[in-house]
């Protein structure tokens, strides 16, 4: 060997060494951390409130949209399941009875997976209502729809209730030392397994065998780990905790790349229309009747051929820009803004607010943690300060002392929900 490869040698190794360093170190955040956990929070409560609003908006016409009463009856879309195989237990039986039972537990679902209540059996439940209840009537979703089937099928790869949920308050309380009794878990997963074993028992009305096995191991895995965490809480627990981490971040990942994907495919798509090269798209919706619920608004906009350019011509600039503008945390940050309050626009000029209520959670997984903790903050400390100006304006005296005991104990861990 040559003295110059005999020098060379330390170099190389150190440089091998400072790249081997930074893989574990990168492997061990990946495995031992879920990462984005107020981001992953924001994204749950969003669509699942977006969700639960709209449940509760068209209860009144749920039998049209989706129920025996809508234009797309019961033997049509068993029709068309049995092409495409898609899920929906609203294909078990035709009677109203049981359509007013999936749209109950579809609304309890969503408010469940809202608050953070048991979210992994939440999320699941969510997942077989969204799916239920879309697949059911295909014809009456638009985009945001779309979006939230999506979204429910990687929420329950996530664990998405590590902060801003009633299970992180809860874990906080047995950090702490407190006891706390674990009575519904188990009544949840018992109660799973009925309707799982309906599911193959109609495997022919079930849709794709993917999705079943898909619930059976997330309902098994439940029990595992609740399992591991009372019998055996050293390696088995710590083995599924690094299980549960690589499919959150794994999943968090892809929900950012469906993010990017949406904005590229919409934007390259608008630059191939005429109406958007010429800068005159956004007219044409605005002097539509079905997309006007503030005809003066509307009227105002589209009588400004100026604004009517620069709005057309910026969504295009925006949606085509923003998955490159991810290597720039500044940039980035920008154009979130301007997407968000894109999107806002669009609720309240062209009467699409659930979409864009869709649209606005799946931005949200690119916020800034530092936004998201000072807005957690903002949050708890208006809710404590309307707490408290209920409980003064009560004029309680035995409710007063109460409240001075509560002052003087150590306070609990603060979740936006409680």
């Amino acid at each position: 060997m040559s003295p110059r490869a005999r020098e060379e040698t330390p170099e190389a190794t150190g440089a091998k060494e400072r790249v081997d360093r930074r893989l574990g170190r990168a492997v061990q955040r990946v495995t031992a951390t879920a990462l984005g956990p107020y981001q992953s929070a924001v994204v749950r409560i969003g669509f699942a409130g977006t969700w639960l609003f709209f449940l509760l908006r068209e209860f009144p016409h749920r039998y049209e949209l989706y129920g025996p009463d809508g234009p797309w009856g019961w033997d049509m879309a068993r029709e068309l399941i049995a092409g495409n195989h898609a899920f929906t237990v609203l294909m078990w039986s035709d009677s109203a009875l049981w359509f007013e039972v999936v749209y109950a537990l579809a609304v309890l679902g969503a408010a469940a997976l809202l608050v953070g209540w048991r979210t992994r059996a939440a999320s699941a439940l969510f997942l077989v209502g969204v799916l239920s209840l879309q697949n059911r009537s295909v014809f009456m979703g638009d985009g945001g729809d779309n979006v939230i089937h999506l979204m429910a099928l990687y929420l329950v790869l996530t664990r998405c209730s590590q902060v801003w949920s009633l299970d992180a308050r809860r874990a906080g309380r047995r950090a702490a030392g407190a006891r706390v009794r674990d009575v519904a878990g188990p009544l949840l997963w018992a109660a799973a397994l009925p309707g799982l074993v309906t599911a193959v028992l109609l495997r022919d009305r079930s849709g794709e065998l993917w999705l079943l096995v898909l619930l059976w191991l997330l309902w098994l895995a439940q029990g595992l780990w609740w399992l591991a965490e009372r019998r055996a809480p050293g390696q088995p627990r710590a083995l599924l905790d690094v299980v549960a981490n690589l499919l959150h971040n794994a999943t968090l990942a892809v929900v950012m790349a469906e993010v990017c994907l949406i904005y590229a495919t919409a934007g390259w798509y608008k630059v191939q229309g005429s109406r958007w090269q010429d800068g005159t798209a956004l007219y044409y919706p605005l002097k539509l009747d079905y997309f006007t619920p503030w005809p003066f608004l509307s009227d105002l906009l589209a009588a400004s051929g100026i604004m009517v350019m620069l709005v057309t011509y910026g969504t295009v600039i925006v949606q085509v820009a923003f998955p490159f503008t991810l290597f720039n945390r500044k940039v980035k940050n920008v154009l979130l803004a301007v997407m968000m309050a894109e999107h806002a626009g669009i609720a309240v000029l062209l009467g699409l607010p659930f979409f864009s209520l869709a649209m606005i959670a799946a931005d949200a997984v690119f916020l800034p943690s530092v936004f998201l903790v000072w807005l957690g903050a903002r949050i708890a400390r208006g809710r404590d300060r309307l707490l408290n100006r209920r409980r003064d304006g009560s004029g309680d005296g035995a409710a007063r002392a109460d409240d001075g005991e509560r002052a003087d104990a150590e306070p609990g861990p603060r979740t936006l929900v409680g």
